[in-house]
């Protein structure tokens, strides 16, 4: 089973290889980029897109990154809290006279 998610995998990354150099042979116009402050050379359209398509994913992953981070620190400080508490649950159980 594990193969075939590989080999699907290997498939969509073929697939989107391809995609993506179609892309950029079909949008091949030379447009300059301003951003306001600094005007940037004209490059390719799809150049500009790929760009910017990376730079998402790049911050995506950064922005999720950083939500796991915290749910991870949260995780910890919750398996902590739980071990006091287990602990101190096991004291109380010793310290009360059996019947």
């Amino acid at each position: 089973m594990r193969w075939i998610l590989r080999l699907l995998g290997l498939v969509i990354l073929v697939a989107v290889a391809v995609v993506g150099v179609l892309f950029s042979i079909q949008n091949n116009t030379p447009v300059p980029l301003d951003l306001l402050v600094v005007q940037l050379p004209a490059v390719d359209v799809s150049i500009w897109l790929i760009a910017a398509l990376g730079l998402g994913v790049v911050l995506g992953m950064l922005a999720a990154s950083l939500a796991l981070l915290r749910l991870t620190a949260a995780r910890a400080g919750l398996r902590r809290q739980l071990t006091q508490c287990e602990r101190e649950l096991a004291k109380l159980r010793h310290a009360v006279p059996k019947e």
